[in-house]
């Protein structure tokens, strides 16, 4: 099969429909392409709960064993325990999953030894160039000595080690109903939260990769509104949700509402920080202004990065920060070697209400202080043209312009931040304000400038 691999390679992953864009063939020669470009001789390999993801990942692992490399396939895992696969074991990893993506996609997350990012600038368009080349000229030469291809379950394992990062065993009883969106978390959740003193109220544990109930994105509104109902429902403490390959956690206060992912980055940050004084704690720019002032109060030093994981790892690995999050509720931490963690997250979230006798909301109420937009998508024909209208009208003002990450204007009492999506001719739009009013007012001025029709 000869593809256009630029449709599928995107910036951090491969990522398209099967057997549209890819099929087996392709990934067989994507398994042999990783191992040319790591050098590696041994790496890990695991995949989610999609239809074709058993296939796609046991032709990665021919690719890479006919270029004499040894494979270790983990079977069914979360990308974070693909991650701490790769950290324990010290090897480059390959993990088969479209993370919240609809059924008929499937993709591939590469890292090198220690979980390290491969995106475009880290050796994925090398690995594209050589799966281009070789799907028109065909697969290349064997090794004179094959790798072998074995299987081990470690899902134990890294149960046993999340919960040696966090101290949960003296914390009260909780009930927490948690929904996996027939994805990963059910999987991993049971594992993880056994032996811990919470009632688990399981929603859509079944590992189905058609996604029955609903899609397995919780930053969509729309797909934790039957979590939000179920925490009600059972007079439960919290309610977590876990996207498709249970990478990232969202979290519902014990009134079903949610709790913004920068509470929990302010909230997580406190208590590493309480563990490593004066730890450096990375947030991107779109996270609250709360974020620098709580790592401010509890005496770090917080580093404002782009969007993207890479962009933080990349700053975690530069400036040796103990913990990163994302307003996409991507958590990083050093004790994972950098990489993201819904799960270890959402035990720092229970480890946190189960020590004390508040409510969530209570909680959280000290970290989550300012009004905000949430992310609002707008269809746009001409991105710069419409951010460039935007800059205008704001540029001379009594405010600071920067472009980090698309175009972010910052007053005394808001700020807002417009940037161009990467795949789609969108531009998204995050707006924060001292309160609701003046949220609202900006967030209303920048959609008609963004939105108007010339």
């Amino acid at each position: 099969m000869t593809a256009d691999l630029s449709q599928i390679v995107k910036a951090y992953d491969v990522r398209g429909v099967v057997p549209d864009q890819w099929d087996e063939d392709l990934a067989e020669l994507f398994g042999a392409a990783f191992v040319r470009v790591t050098a590696a001789d041994a790496i890990v390999i695991g995949h989610d709960m999609r239809p074709s993801s058993p296939g796609l990942a046991d032709a990665f692992a021919r690719g890479a064993a006919r270029l004499g490399a040894d494979v270790t396939l983990i079977g069914l895992c979360s990308t974070d325990q693909l991650y701490f696969a790769s950290g324990s074991l010290g090897l480059p990893g390959a993990m088969f999953t479209a993370s919240h993506n609809p059924a008929q996609y499937n993709g591939i997350k590469m890292c090198r030894a220690g979980a390290a990012p491969v995106g475009q600038d880290t050796g994925l368009a090398e690995i594209r160039e050589l799966a281009e080349q070789w799907s028109e000229t065909g697969a290349p030469e064997a090794a004179e000595t094959p790798g072998t291809i074995t299987e081990q379950d470690t899902l134990a394992d890294y149960a046993a080690y999340l919960k040696a990062l966090v101290d949960l065993t003296a914390i009260r009883p909780l009930k927490v109903v948690v929904d996996a969106g027939n994805g990963m978390g059910g999987h991993t959740v049971p594992t993880v939260f056994d032996g811990l003193p919470l009632d688990v109220v399981p929603m859509y544990f079944e590992l189905d990769g058609t996604f029955p109930n609903h899609e397995a994105n919780p930053l969509d509104p729309k797909n934790i509104v039957d979590l939000q109902a179920r925490v009600l429902a059972e007079g439960a403490h919290l309610g977590l949700a876990f996207d498709g390959d249970a990478d990232r956690c969202f979290v519902v206060d014990e009134r079903g509402e949610p709790v913004s992912p920068s509470a929990i980055t302010a909230l997580v940050a406190a208590r590493e920080l309480a563990k490593h004084p004066g730890g450096t704690i990375i947030h991107n720019l779109i996270t609250s202004w709360s974020v620098p002032e709580v790592v401010r109060e509890n005496g770090g030093e917080p580093v404002r990065t782009r969007v993207g994981h890479s962009f933080i790892k990349e700053e975690m690995a530069k400036t040796g920060a103990i913990f990163g999050g994302e307003h996409s509720a991507h958590y990083y931490f050093k004790d994972f070697w950098n990489a993201d963690t819904g799960m270890l997250a959402a035990l720092h979230v229970l480890a946190a209400l189960g020590g004390q006798e508040g409510s969530l909301s209570d909680l959280v109420s000290a970290y989550d202080r300012y009004a905000s937009s949430g992310e609002i998508n707008s269809t746009v024909a001409d991105q710069a043209a419409s951010a460039a209208k935007v800059r205008a009208a704001y540029e001379g003002g009594d405010v600071t312009l920067d472009e980090l990450d698309g175009l972010t204007v910052t007053a005394q009492d808001w700020w807002f931040n417009l940037r161009a999506s990467n795949t789609e001719p969108l531009l998204r739009l995050n707006v924060e304000a001292r309160d609701e009013t003046t949220m609202a007012k900006i967030r209303d001025e920048v959609l008609a400038l963004v939105r108007a029709t010339d």
